[in-house]
């Protein structure tokens, strides 16, 4: 079955690539037939635009050949040839050639599509140093008389403030600089993007030496993300001269400072890179950076000088055309193991360091934290202990308490005066059973005339009395109470308002979210951080089922709430957390990217064990979790966010205080989103 929506052109997505085709040098024919045969491939691929090497119809290394009149006619014949063939080739390209223009000659690159010139832009900045000598045979871009010049019989756009707008693809402006334009202080691209460019194009063709092929990657990786955009970068390959230089055909694409897509170097033969640019991600990113219209103002005058030339381009939006482009199924946790050491590194210290500043300055030496075996208290315990260890402070200061309810299984109460003995800490058990037994009569509640009643006044009493413990507890002994909760718990309102889980004097873990706060406790077993004398205890906290334990369940060995039976799978949740709070992606897009990322089978994309990798979800379940997630998100859980306790924020993925990156009305409505997840299909592809 095909659906518009699983293509990647409805869900603010475009295919670009970049070719290096094999090239002779001086011989313009060859070189235009093997760009048009790079090109179809491209075409065949769904791609809306293609980018080739500098000067790559005539060869980057002809030198003084460049002053030949043969040479020169030959390179338009060869434009001739890709022009033709633009008429059967639906994505636009991008080609490199000299031309004479008012008696002076221009390295340009030249944009066709279906039959036209849409425009040349001339190189700016002519490298005149060691190897390069472009200014003998070139002028600059300055040096220009004139906006418009006549190729090929057509009357065409000529100059470097060209920025050209595929009109029926969302957001996709696109500007083209020549090779050394983008080693400058300040690259045209720089101000093309001020002017709306989303995606910036490097004819190059550059020779390589040693080191070069990395700060490559640092000068294009760097550009997109300073400019907010998609680069695309090519380099001359296989066939330029080898009198004094060498080739390896790099290509390069990034987005916003990620690397989507490289080619092989010194590879034998023309070759195509493709990328799934995501359009919608980079107009995002520049309204939610403010600053970037700030620059905007500030250059005004810069930005004034770009024109625009509109044009569609004929991509198929009406069939089936998944993403190309690896989704990360945990993007608050790394799939590579030295990556995800270092972010539970960090994370683990921020949290930490935090705790450290609060108690310091507020000259308090002891907290008091509930610990329940599972993995939210378990985790915040051993920010604290770490905390007390910089502090130079006994861990006897933290003052933790187990307080076992009328759900609590033995289980997690062996687990947690285990963790705590392991930790050094204060430990002491409380049964809060007796004090809830009296409140729940006087509520008149059925359960205290012996009915088994179990709703959530039954939780939220157990709830509440526990965290009234830990107040007190906190006031009797001059200390202050450490939140447990975590980002996923309190996205999702899975936490009991007001005198309960919900409020804490200081909570460590409040922007976590559930799938890292599982890898830090791991982490911290593995990595030795922590000086505990048996770590392995949390290795079995970790193989606990998620569960409040306010219910009780059939048996001791069974919980009688499975959280996430309720609230869905949090690696799914924290998917859908990500890109709504992160990028503010409406529900049918995350549905299209959660789908991308389960579909993919790689399992060398999760590596090393990493938990919950080789689940699968099919698109309705997709689906109905993503429902849960926006309705409660959205219309049930704000009013519990809008008065959170202070906690430090972790992530570029943000938080959900409203004194931070999240600043929501409590009574709002879930109605506009719940409506946009009506155009995901109820049936896969």
């Amino acid at each position: 079955m095909q659906s518009p929506f699983f293509n990647l052109y409805n869900h603010g997505f475009a295919r670009v690539a970049v070719a290096v085709p094999d090239c002779k040098v001086a011989d313009p024919g060859f070189n235009a037939e093997r760009t048009i045969a790079l090109a179809e491939q491209a075409a065949a691929r769904g791609a809306a635009l293609v980018s080739f090497p500098e000067l790559g119809l005539s060869a980057y290394s002809c030198e003084d050949l460049f002053q030949q009149r043969a040479l020169l006619e030959a390179s338009l014949q060869a434009l001739q040839s890709v022009l033709q063939a633009s008429l059967r080739i639906a994505p636009a390209l991008i080609v490199g050639l000299p031309l004479k223009v008012d008696h002076q000659l221009y390295n340009c690159a030249v944009v066709v599509h279906a039959g036209r010139i849409l425009g040349v832009v001339p190189k700016s900045y002519l490298p005149n140093y060691s190897e390069f000598y472009e200014a003998r045979q070139f002028s600059s871009a300055d040096c220009a008389v004139t906006r418009r010049t006549r190729l090929l019989g057509q009357d065409v756009d000529f100059g470097s403030h060209l920025l050209f707008e595929i009109g029926n693809i969302p957001d996709f402006r696109f500007h083209i600089e020549i090779c050394e334009d983008v080693w400058v202080p300040i690259p045209p691209s720089s101000f093309a993007a001020l002017a709306g460019a989303t995606v910036l194009v490097n004819l190059s063709a550059s020779n390589i030496v040693v080191g070069k092929s990395g700060y490559r990657h640092q000068l294009v990786s760097q550009q997109s993300a300073r400019c907010l955009a998609a680069y695309l970068y090519s380099s001359a390959g296989n066939g330029e001269s080898t009198t004094d230089l060498a080739w390896d055909g790099q290509a390069l694409i990034c987005e916003n400072g990620e690397l989507l897509a490289e080619s092989e170097r010194f590879a034998e033969g023309g070759h195509v890179i493709y990328a799934d640019i995501d359009l919608e991600r980079l107009s995002r990113e520049r309204f939610h950076q403010t600053t970037f219209g700030q620059s905007v103002r500030r250059h005004a005058d810069e930005v004034r000088r770009f024109e625009v030339v509109r044009f569609d381009v004929q991509v198929p939006q009406d069939q089936d055309l998944p993403l190309q482009r690896r989704v990360a199924r945990f993007p608050y946790v790394p799939a590579n193991a030295e990556q995800r050491e270092l972010r539970c590194r960090e994370v683990y210290n921020i949290q930490v360091q935090a705790l450290v500043q609060r108690l310091s300055s507020s000259n308090i030496k002891k907290v008091v934290i509930g610990v329940s075996g599972g993995l939210d208290s378990t985790h915040a315990l051993l920010v604290c202990a770490k905390a007390m260890d910089k502090l130079g402070l006994p861990r006897s200061n933290i003052l933790a308490y187990t307080m076992p309810g009328f759900a609590t299984s033995s289980r997690t109460l062996v687990q947690a005066h285990q963790l705590m003995a392991q930790v050094g800490c204060s430990a002491q058990e409380i049964d809060i059973r007796p004090s809830c037994e009296q409140m729940l009569k006087d509520l008149d509640h059925p359960y205290s005339r012996g009915e088994p009643v179990y709703d959530i006044t039954f939780e939220n009493v157990q709830a509440g009395e526990r965290t009234n413990h830990l107040f007190r507890l906190a006031n009797h002994h001059g200390a202050i109470v450490i939140g447990t909760g975590d980002l996923s718990e309190l996205a999702l309102g899975w936490c009991t308002y007001g005198v309960g889980d919900h409020m804490s004097h200081y909570n460590v873990n409040a922007s976590v979210p559930k799938t890292l706060i599982t890898h830090l406790v791991r982490w911290v077993a593995e990595s030795g951080s922590l000086e505990l004398k048996q770590p392995e205890v949390l290795i079995h906290i970790l193989e606990t089922e998620i569960s409040p334990e306010l219910v009780p369940g059939a048996s001791d060995g069974e919980p009688g709430q499975r959280t996430q039976d309720f609230i869905g799978p949090y690696e799914l949740q924290d998917f859908n957390l990500y890109y709504i709070l992160r990028y503010g992606f409406t529900p049918a897009k995350v549905a299209f990217l959660a789908h991308s990322a389960w579909q993919d089978r790689s399992i060398g994309h999760w590596p090393d064990g990493l938990h919950g990798a080789r689940n699968q979800y099919s698109l309705p379940q997709i689906k109905k979790n993503l429902g849960i997630f926006v309705y409660r998100f959205f219309k049930t859980s704000q009013f519990k966010r809008s008065c959170v306790p202070n906690a430090p924020k972790v992530g570029s993925g943000g938080s959900l205080s409203p004194r931070g990156d999240w600043r929501a009305p409590s009574d709002g409505e879930a109605t506009v989103w719940l409506q946009d997840l009506e155009r995901i299909p109820d049936l896969e592809a």
